[in-house]
C-alpha cells in the first residue's frame, strides 16, 4: 500500500503540487488537472492496488492532496474494527469475524397513534 501526500498551492494562476518526504511533483493550470497528475504521478511509482485520493482545501489559494494506492477495499474495510489492524496482502479476509450483535427489532409508530387521519 502506498500513501502519497502533496502540498498544493496556488501561485500566478498555476497550481503546483511538491510531494510531502517525497521526489514527485507536478503543476497544472486548474487544481483538478493537478489531481488528475498527481494520481497518475502515483500509479506510476506504486501501481499495486485500487486508487483512493482525497483533496482537503487549507485556504483558496493551498490544500493537501492525498492519493492512497491498494490496502483495502474501500470504506467497508473499516467495518469490524479488526480490518484496521489486518497485515496486508488480504488476510483481513481470512480472518474470523466476531459474533455480530442481534438488533432488537424496534417498531416504528404508526399514523393511528396521532388521534387524526390524514385523508379526514
Amino acid at each position: 500500500m502506498g500513501v502519497f501526500t502533496f502540498v498544493v498551492k496556488n501561485s500566478g494562476g498555476e497550481w503546483k503540487a511538491k510531494q510531502h518526504e517525497g521526489e514527485l511533483e507536478a503543476c497544472a493550470p486548474s487544481s483538478y488537472e493537478l489531481q488528475r497528475k498527481l494520481v497518475q504521478a502515483a500509479l506510476s511509482s506504486d501501481s499495486s492496488g485500487g486508487v483512493q485520493s482525497s483533496y482537503s482545501p487549507v485556504t483558496p489559494t493551498s490544500a493537501v492532496f492525498q492519493v492512497i494506492i491498494g490496502g483495502g477495499g474501500g470504506g467497508g474495510a473499516f467495518i469490524g474494527g479488526g480490518a484496521a489492524t489486518a497485515p496486508a496482502g488480504g488476510a483481513a479476509a481470512t480472518a474470523e469475524a466476531p459474533p455480530a450483535e442481534e438488533k432488537k427489532e424496534e417498531k416504528e409508530e404508526s399514523d393511528d397513534d396521532m388521534g387524526f387521519s390524514l385523508f379526514d
